[in-house]
């Protein structure tokens, strides 16, 4: 018996419920000698709710931590020890705060652009959410503060976020929206995982034994606790029996789980089970290693690292990096009033705050003019500033991005556009100034296609919290090299987006009729025409990629090498990205899918090496017939390249598969049976007709029998009787050819 075993069979039935729900909104209940646990708001920052605060919540009244790059930014990092370091500074700061668990990350893909809550996610695909969601937690944890990994699962969007229902099939909540969730609990091995708001097939996630229990636990292994999100439980009985461990903040219906075991509705061990988690939540938090403060100084320098190697240069004709003795026109108020993350229960309150335009001034010539109002109302003498600024000037650096107001947990975007003031001004100060480079504020993509012809240079700067100004000054300048790559795809239009004719969905469900061609799994099968493609970034030197080596080193593994050589005079970072592709006249699958990445620092001139490894999960499809993942025999190709678009160098690699044959039964059909290595020797030697039909008559009708279940042909008179397709099934069971 462990110590957490002994400490439960201690307490009663009444103290055991009553571990399974908070104290109040930030605190666990004490009973006994098992202390009270605090948790905190924290994916990029720590948000500690100040004493006596009037806001229950404290989003509106929290003390001041670091403000990190929220996840939109760190995930185009692409940068796993980058984002390693990043929770071990959180860790340092929860525990100087005195936060036991920290909530977040959340690793929710982008199903949609429109994603109000977008910012604090990583990508639209499940290999980057999953990596650099493990590094962040293994850094949190790494200190002995637990992270808490959200929001579980399928909780894509904001709008009717608490009572909609995902609708959508299990090979897509395989292949997509469960991956980064499995890949974190499998090797960081979270404290907690917080469910989601949302139903999934009907099912609340809060009250899912599905979720929570048979995938989560039985067949992932997760070990830790699964707590609500904030306000998700709708019925206390019923989420404990499916597996959820701690509901936050408490409804006080600790009496509804004591009534329900002992009107025999609920099975005390599952409240011995709930309350044995908690317990172990607050031995582990004890063992934690504690710190009084941290360093502001050295935290605020280490936010500026993680922005500028998130912050992705989608275009430049040559204007960037500045030159040295160039007048600058710095326009747009959000170079002087910077957004640097999104609201909602992850805002957090910074230590210190840089803005970009005084990061310029401080080392070039510059002018600054607003240019434009944040509110977007019109301001005619404002644009006329602007503009004035812009012709007296060799370059003019325009900051435009979504107001405050446009993106925050809670509701959706309706557009991808830009406010029109600010686009409009942007034509007037092209006209006006030879060169223009835009700098973006935003926490999910915005249009680029109706205005970036008036720029020669285009910088996503995403949200890079509060040392972001420093940030984009630095690649600005050339100081650094852009270094940032995007995690998800910018499209030319919202209707080109595959989710659109769904999203958010209405009457309280959402069809993700998509399915699996979620981002570039869409754009690339189909060869559709985007903005920026996922995975692209410029920087201010030349790769060469060269030597590829892709060889079997065992049964369905593989290894994948690569040389990739800075052919430019710029020391600088390179992102290089690993894709197994199926090339399928009839897709059945994404055209290809990232299975590796890796981000090399490379002098002028250097060359380094990159290797990756596949195993037969890189290429499994998930069936549903089989429950289980499954690899077929056959050719694959591995890409190696600078984005989903830019592959650099191809090779072909070949699979046995798993060895699965599928089991024939009376509704098999003809071709399956034909292709099936027993099915097709007993069909063929003990029935003439079926190998007729195998081999004879007009194509067309060939293809109309192979669609055809064998107990169907009973009916036309060729011998298929009832009873011959039951001894037909008997003999492939027993592997009887009949030879």
């Amino acid at each position: 018996m462990t110590q957490t075993d002994r400490d439960s069979a201690r307490l009663t039935l009444e103290e055991r419920a009553s571990l399974t729900s908070g104290r109040d909104t930030w605190h666990t209940e004490q009973v006994r000698d098992v202390p009270a646990i605090t948790l905190a708001d924290g994916p990029h920052g720590v948000r500690r709710q100040n004493r006596g605060s009037g806001d229950a919540l404290g989003l509106t009244d929290s003390v001041p931590a670091t403000c990190f790059p929220p996840a939109v930014a760190l995930g185009s990092s692409w940068d796993a020890d980058l984002a390693r370091r990043v929770g071990e500074a959180l860790a340092r700061e929860a525990s100087a705060l005195g936060a036991d668990v920290l909530l977040g990350p959340g690793v929710n893909i982008k199903r949609s652009p429109l994603c109000g809550r977008n910012f604090e996610y990583f990508s639209e695909d499940p290999h980057v959410s999953g990596v650099m969601g493990a590094a962040l937690v293994a850094g949190i944890q790494s200190r002995g503060i637990g992270a808490c990994v959200k929001h579980f699962a399928v909780n894509n969007q904001e709008t009717d976020r608490m009572r909609i229902s995902a609708d959508v099939d299990e090979q897509t909540l395989r292949e997509i929206y469960l991956p980064a969730f499995e890949h974190i609990v499998r090797t960081a091995a979270p404290a907690m995982v917080m469910c989601s708001y949302n139903k999934i097939n009907g099912v609340y996630a809060s009250e899912n034994p599905w979720l929570l229990t048979e995938v989560l636990r039985e067949q992932w292994g997760f070990d830790g606790a699964v707590v609500s999100d904030w306000g998700a439980v709708n019925d206390r009985v019923a989420a404990l029996a499916a597996g959820l461990d701690l509901e936050m903040p408490p409804t006080r219906t600790d009496h509804e789980i004591v009534d329900a075991v002992r009107a025999g509705r609920l099975d005390e061990d599952a409240v011995t089970r709930a309350a044995d988690r908690v317990i172990a939540l607050a031995d582990r938090a004890g063992r934690a290693e504690r710190f009084d403060d941290w360093d502001v100084d050295a935290h605020h320098e280490l936010a500026r690292e993680a922005a500028r190697g998130s912050i992705v240069l989608l275009k430049n004709d040559g204007v960037l990096p500045l030159a040295a003795g160039r007048r600058l026109a710095v326009v747009g108020e959000l170079a002087r009033t910077p957004r640097y993350q999104g609201h909602g229960s992850s805002h957090v309150v910074p230590t210190r705050l840089d803005n970009a335009w005084d990061a310029l001034r401080a080392g070039t010539a510059a002018t600054f003019a607003a240019g434009y109002r944040l509110d977007g109302e019109p301001d005619a003498s404002l644009a006329a500033e602007a503009v004035a600024a812009a012709a007296s000037a060799d370059v003019a650096v325009v900051f435009l991005g979504l107001p405050d107001e446009a993106e925050s947990e809670g509701f959706d975007r309706t557009t991808l556009d830009l406010p029109a003031v600010q686009t409009d001004l942007l034509r007037r100060v092209a006209a006006a100034c030879p060169e223009v480079v835009v700098v973006l504020a935003n926490g999910g993509v915005v249009s680029v296609a109706e205005w970036q012809d008036a720029a020669g240079a285009v910088l996503e700067g995403w949200l890079p919290g509060q040392a972001g100004g420093s940030a984009i000054a630095d690649l600005l300048l050339g100081v650094h090299s852009p270094s940032g790559r995007l995690t998800e795809t910018i499209p030319n239009r919202l209707a080109d987006v595959p989710s659109h004719l769904h999203f958010p969905g209405a009457d309280g469900h959402v069809v993700y009729g998509e399915g699996r061609y979620v981002g570039y799994r869409y754009y690339d099968t189909l060869g559709r025409d985007v903005a920026y493609p996922f995975g692209h970034g410029l920087s201010y030197t030349r790769f060469e990629y060269s030597d590829l080596d892709a060889r079997e080193t065992g049964p369905n593994a593989w290894t994948v090498e690569a040389t990739i050589a800075n052919a430019g005079d710029r020391a600088a970072h390179e992102v290089v990205q690993l894709y197994v592709a199926f090339d399928e006249e009839l897709p059945t699958r994404p055209r290809h899918e990232l299975r590796g990445f890796a981000k090399v620092g490379l002098a002028p001139g250097e060359r380094t090496r990159v290797r990756f490894e596949l195993t037969g999960r890189d290429i499994a499809q998930w069936s549903p017939s089989r429950g289980g993942w499954r690899v077929d025999a056959g050719t694959f190709t591995v890409e190696v390249g600078a984005s989903s678009r830019d592959i650099r160098l191809r090779a072909e690699l070949s699979t046995p598969g798993d060895g699965h044959v599928m089991t024939l039964g009376p509704m098999s059909t003809l071709g399956e049976w034909l292709d099936h290595p027993v099915g097709s020797r007993v069909l063929k030697s003990r029935l003439s007709a079926a190998a007729g039909l195998a081999s004879q008559g007009p194509p067309a009708l060939l293809a109309l029998a192979r669609g055809i279940p064998l107990a169907k042909f009973s009916t036309f008179g060729i011998g298929l009787t009832g009873d011959v397709v039951d001894d037909l099934v008997a003999a492939v069971q027993a592997g009887d050819t009949g030879s």
